[in-house]
């Protein structure tokens, strides 16, 4: 799995922060089901094929944790963000998103809508 820096441009982070890439279909569904923590400056990337309310809805069956979910549109910009917990059955962004980025909860309040974001990497 690819490494990816994340960075926003309207804001910077409290601290780094690192995603693993995941762009196939059984990574995208798999997610972060059956883990019980995730580190503060680690994250996992959701890349669908386009934009998509639909497509980039999540579900949380499975997963033991709280995260804070990042939904970013193909123009890099936030278009929802949210505190999603564990055990809820889905969450729906309110604007169309490619990438849905999954991160500590302690990292929402960083990431607001219409914040550009940049993906550098490793």
């Amino acid at each position: 799995m690819n490494t990816i820096h994340i960075q926003n441009k309207n804001h910077p982070l409290d601290a780094p922060l690192k995603a693993g890439e995941c762009e196939s279909f059984s990574c995208r569904l798999l997610g972060l089901m059956f883990r019980s923590r995730l580190a503060r400056d680690r994250g996992l990337l959701l890349i669908q094929p386009r934009d998509s309310r639909l497509d980039s809805a999540i579900h949380m069956l499975f997963v033991f944790m709280d995260l804070a979910v990042i939904w970013i549109n193909s123009e890099m910009s936030v278009v929802d963000t949210t505190l999603a917990r564990a055990w809820r059955p889905v969450y729906v962004p309110k604007g169309a998103a490619r990438y849905i980025l999954e991160i500590h909860p302690d990292r929402l309040t960083e990431f607001h809508c219409g914040d550009k974001i940049e993906f550098i990497h490793e």
